[in-house]
């Protein structure tokens, strides 16, 4: 990316064109440095604060009480960041009179299409994050370094995924262990919401050294993260699960089995409620990306009986 500041305007023009003869013609010019970005991606931001570039975001698509970043909430609390309206229907005004030079949207954005075109009708160019998509936690986790790259931090990019890729390589070197766990919410109709099994959740659970039992139930072939699936089915692929993590992502987290058990009397039959050992995690978990490696900690932790150092999972009480 040419450094924009550095070239008088007709210099800046002859230079453009030259690269643009070498680009594909769908293929868009980022400027460095990326100042006044409109981040709309909550998955992007944990990273961003990760390897030191809040200062390039001038703009928010959540408001300041959604976010559970801490870095995020306190710099729209000080006014650095400002909010600029949900992906679909962005303050246009605000973004072009303070100069936004970059949208950073997740894929709802194809669902409101008009709002990108609008965007790059004013010159605001856009980039789709994907890494939802990847198929293993880790690559979830590596797109820290494409931040790194678009904010001039790639050096500190790296050494953040480096050094928690040190921290976690022991557990990732250990045996399979012989237990299991399920990870699922129960939603307003009653029904269960589960991980499919090549989610990055499931897949974080089997790197820490389980089964992620409810992974038969829910393989249907499709490419979808999370199903919905009747509490029959659930109780018969992992009433024996050996432990369970309660998403309180969606839902609320629980704070006591006997609450889980009012959702539905079933999981009084189930072998994690019977023998004590249910947790849960809460919604700052979602935005926390850059915690691929301290949540696969966290589960190997459970699963070996070393419960003192855990970040996002929190036993509940009977």
């Amino acid at each position: 990316m040419p450094e924009k500041e550095n070239l008088s305007e007709k210099k800046l023009s002859d230079s453009i064109n030259q690269i643009k003869k070498n680009l594909p013609s769908n293929t868009q010019l980022l400027f460095q440095p990326l100042n006044n970005v409109y981040l709309v991606s909550t998955s992007a931001m944990d990273l961003i604060a990760a390897c030191g570039a809040m200062e390039n975001i001038g703009f928010s698509g959540t408001k300041k009480s959604d976010w559970y970043v801490k870095e995020a909430r306190a710099a729209m609390e000080s006014g650095k960041i400002l909010y600029a309206g949900k992906y679909s229907a962005p303050d246009y005004e605000l973004l072009v009179s303070k100069g936004a030079c970059l949208a950073i949207q997740n894929t709802m954005i194809y669902h409101k299409p008009e709002a990108m075109e609008k965007l790059q009708e004013l010159e605001i160019p856009c980039l789709v994050e994907k890494c939802g998509s990847e198929g293993h936690p880790l690559g979830r986790f590596e797109w820290i370094k494409l931040y790194g790259a678009l904010f001039g931090k790639e050096k500190e990019a790296q050494a953040f995924f480096d050094e928690q890729i040190a921290k976690i390589q022991p557990v990732l070197n250990q045996k399979k262990t012989d237990k299991s766990i399920a990870f699922f919410y129960i939603n307003k109709n009653g029904s269960v919401n589960v991980r499919a099994g090549k989610d990055y959740i499931a897949r974080m659970i089997e790197l820490a050294g389980a089964d992620y039992l409810p992974a038969l139930s829910v393989n249907d072939g499709d490419n979808s993260s999370t199903k919905t699936i009747q509490i029959e089915d659930f109780f018969a692929s992992a009433k024996n699960a050996d432990i369970i993590i309660y998403s309180g992502i969606v839902d609320r987290p629980l704070e006591s089995i006997k609450e889980l058990e009012e959702k539905n009397e079933i999981f009084r039959d189930f072998k994690a409620c019977k023998d004590g050992r249910v947790y849960t995690v809460g919604k700052e978990f979602s935005q926390s990306t850059s915690s691929v490696t301290q949540f696969i900690s966290d589960v190997n932790g459970i699963l070996n009986g070393k419960e003192d150092n855990l970040v996002y999972i929190k036993k509940v009480s009977q």
